[in-house]
């Protein structure tokens, strides 16, 4: 009796199996609609909620942005496949702890901004000092972080804010900022994460332009181009001086 009721779960467990289809995963509109991979299930109300992590790099092809990783979370699913919006964004691990050396000061930061159209986002950001700081110092750059972020939060949209956080602007701007206070090494958004957003994206600007090409490929191109021709050069003098010493 037992092994007859074993038998029928087996069928139940298999039939499930059969019945999973696959769906493909796209990033929202403001970033390019990229495909961002597949996942398997059996029932489509059960990919909600789900997330996908890519890298930077992967969406750009800039070897420089591996270490920032993209979460988007499912939120709508319609012909096999999964519509995504963004969650958050964080930076490795060992690129933090790259940046932190003996000597210098760490300074993070942790708070919530409201954007201008709505979204409510916990945003970490930190700097890294050239030496080490005094804690008055620690204080000022830290609260030229909290206004800067603040400022750009509200001047702009989710996607508008979220442009200057990945693309660097943010951070640059708090770095002019906050070195006149002390020596910084780096500045970084380490993290934002998403608490709320509207349920209609209203700005679908696009954050990054895939159709534009990496500004590293040409320089990579015109390197290579330019050692062939070294070498066919050093190759025809190898050559003529062979040619002199037999004569």
């Amino acid at each position: 009796m037992a092994l007859a009721r074993a038998r029928q779960a087996a069928r139940r467990v298999k039939d499930r199996w059969k019945s999973k289809q696959w769906y493909t995963i796209t990033a929202p509109a403001a970033f390019n609609n990229h495909l961002l991979g597949e996942t398997f299930a059996d029932e489509p109300d059960k990919l909600l909620g789900r997330r996908s992590e890519v890298t930077l790099q992967d969406l750009t092809g800039d070897m420089r942005q591996m270490h920032v990783k993209l979460r988007f979370k499912v939120n709508e699913v319609h012909d096999n496949q999964c519509k995504t919006v963004f969650d958050g964004h964080n930076m490795t691990s060992d690129y933090v702890r790259r940046l932190t050396r003996r000597g210098h000061t760490k300074i993070p930061a942790v708070f919530d901004v409201k954007t201008k159209d709505g979204s409510r986002l916990r945003v970490k950001p930190f700097a890294v000092t050239d030496r080490r700081a005094q804690t008055g110092a620690a204080q000022d750059v830290r609260r030229i972080m909290v206004e800067h972020v603040e400022k750009a939060a509200k001047e702009n949209t989710l996607s508008g804010f979220l442009k200057l956080v990945l693309m660097g602007d943010l951070s640059n701007a708090i770095y002019k900022d906050a070195r006149k206070i002390h020596p910084l090494r780096r500045v970084e958004i380490a993290k934002t994460e998403v608490i709320s957003a509207p349920a209609v994206e209203v700005d679908e600007t696009p954050i990054i332009d895939l159709s534009q090409p990496t500004e590293e490929e040409p320089e990579e191109t015109e390197g290579a181009e330019a050692g062939s021709d070294e070498e066919e050069g050093e190759a025809e003098a190898v050559e003529l001086a062979g040619d002199s010493e037999e004569e």
